[in-house]
């Protein structure tokens, strides 16, 4: 599911590792929003199948810019 993630509740749960595609890695939350994290911004980082979603906040943040309040 892709659009606005609610930043409160995706930091304090588990975010899992969904697929690899177009260079990027793309997670979801626990409540099924996706996301991508590029490939160029990976470099010298551990990206493992599950992180807390407090560690991956700074792509979150930049996937959420796209969306207009409202």
């Amino acid at each position: 599911m892709y659009g606005k993630i609610n930043l409160k509740e995706a930091v304090k749960n588990i975010v899992k590792f969904s697929y690899c595609m177009d260079g990027n890695l793309w997670y979801i939350t626990h409540d099924g929003y996706e996301f991508p994290i590029p490939f160029e911004e990976t470099k010298g980082g551990i990206f493992k199948s599950e992180h807390k979603g407090i560690h991956l906040m700074r792509w979150i943040r930049k996937w959420n810019k796209q969306f207009k309040k409202g």
